[in-house]
């Protein structure tokens, strides 16, 4: 569902879906996938409980920013429907009371914070810090007085809590310690997470100019955006032989299959693509993201030893 001015808007626990953002979920659920696959060969066992909730911390995170996004750029303004295309908004569009989405991403920080809290008793308190910082993170991303996804940070936070934090941390929770393949794997992760919100913002240039949101799109402008995207997702599938030589974990250069779904995206990107034009491109991003993380994960742990 898309603001394009003729769609009708959706309603009841459909706006609650639409509202999470479902295209953005493969940025929390590829690092889990991955993070756990690491930790295949290296721990004793890849204890299953665990898995399962590191995915659900990193669901509800997921959830929960992008909700508190909705409910603070709503209540700023600059989620009004003359100035943003794309999915729906909550706050913005009239759909829901900024009260009810703030308690939604309240929820959705509450979930992560009791199940990330039974990680923490199980493997140890420094996940504790590292889970007060994700939520952090996630609410001042355009929450509070300094939002700092307005002053075009949104991108480091992106690739650090879902690239970085995310994968070693699902490696973590099961080893105990910080692997060098699961820190080598979590980049090609985090730049793929990165481009989606790139073309996110790549999308929204003229909206956020008008409202004087300072994303990284807006500062560095149209076309170095679009030369960005791009090379996030170069750069990324060059990360994949790296991760699947140095470690050997040979059958991990099955993600290269990715390359041939990112065509189409990138060149849509390098072409011009504008305003609508892009929402096919955001997910078609998150399509590449997606696959291109399951096969990591699928690669990395079919060569485990």
């Amino acid at each position: 569902m898309v603001n394009d001015g003729t769609s009708q808007l959706p309603t009841g626990w459909r706006a609650w879906v639409a509202g999470a953002r479902p295209r953005t979920l493969p940025a929390a659920v590829v690092p889990v996938l991955v993070g756990t696959a690491c930790a295949l060969g290296v721990a004793d066992q890849v204890v299953v409980w665990r898995a399962v909730a590191a995915g659900v911390v990193a669901l509800a995170l997921q959830i929960g920013t992008n909700y508190a996004n909705d409910y603070s750029d709503g209540v700023r303004g600059t989620d009004e429907p003359g100035l943003r295309v794309g999915p729906v908004r909550l706050v913005g569009w009239g759909i829901m009371s900024p009260r009810a989405v703030k308690i939604a991403a309240l929820t959705s920080f509450l979930v992560a914070a009791v199940v990330g809290f039974a990680l923490v008793l199980a493997v140890g308190w420094e996940l504790l810090v590292v889970g007060v910082a994700a939520i952090a993170a996630g609410w001042f991303y355009t929450g509070g007085s300094h939002p700092y996804g307005y002053y075009g940070y949104g991108e480091l936070f992106v690739f650090v809590f879902f690239g970085l934090v995310a994968t070693v941390g699902s490696t973590y929770v099961h080893t105990e310690a910080v692997t060098g393949l699961s820190f080598v794997a979590a980049i090609p992760v985090g730049l793929l997470a990165t481009a989606l919100l790139v073309v996110n913002n790549l999308r929204d240039i003229p909206g956020d100019t008008e409202s004087g949101k300072r994303t990284l799109a807006v500062r560095i402008g149209d076309r170095r955006t679009r030369a960005l995207y791009t090379a996030l997702l170069v750069i990324a599938f060059v990360c994949v032989p790296v991760v699947a030589g140095g470690f050997d974990r040979a059958p991990a250069a099955v993600a290269l299959v990715g390359v041939v779904m990112a065509r189409r995206p990138v060149l849509r990107v390098l072409e011009g693509a504008r305003g609508p034009a892009l929402i096919p491109v955001l997910g078609a991003t998150g399509a590449v993201q997606l696959a291109t993380g399951v096969l990591l994960a699928a690669g990395i742990a079919l060569g485990a030893p």
